[in-house]
């Protein structure tokens, strides 16, 4: 099997504080790794045993990260859309992230290479 990782995108259309950014992304990685548990039990566990390796990338808008949920659920990958509570920094329902995978390196680069790093 190809190496395993799982993506997160973040937006950065929305004025998010560094540590807003890092529980979105917690989030997302959370979600979308239970989501892969229930999948594909599996997979879940051999990316859990082979070091949970995570990159976080950006997306400009909202239509960008919509578009990049689209196609990986397009492709047969766990793609989860993260809506703030609004508790605090934005309002309720933003959509703030995205968690795609884990699943195989190679499927998710289709979809994200041309994504920057966070």
């Amino acid at each position: 099997m190809n190496e395993l990782k799982q993506v997160i995108v973040v937006r950065t259309d929305i004025k998010m504080g560094k540590g807003k950014i890092a529980a979105q992304v917690a989030h997302a990685s959370v979600t979308a790794f239970v989501e892969t548990l229930k999948l594909n039990k599996k997979l879940a566990e051999e990316w859990l045993n082979s070091g949970q390796k995570k990159v976080v990338l950006k997306a400009e808008s909202l239509e960008e990260l919509l578009n990049l949920h689209k196609k990986a659920i397009e492709k047969g990958l766990v793609a989860v859309i993260i809506e703030d509570k609004g508790l605090t920094q934005l309002p309720e329902g933003t959509i703030t992230c995205l968690g795609i995978g884990p699943a195989e390196s190679n499927k998710i680069d289709e979809i994200t290479l041309k994504l920057k790093l966070l």
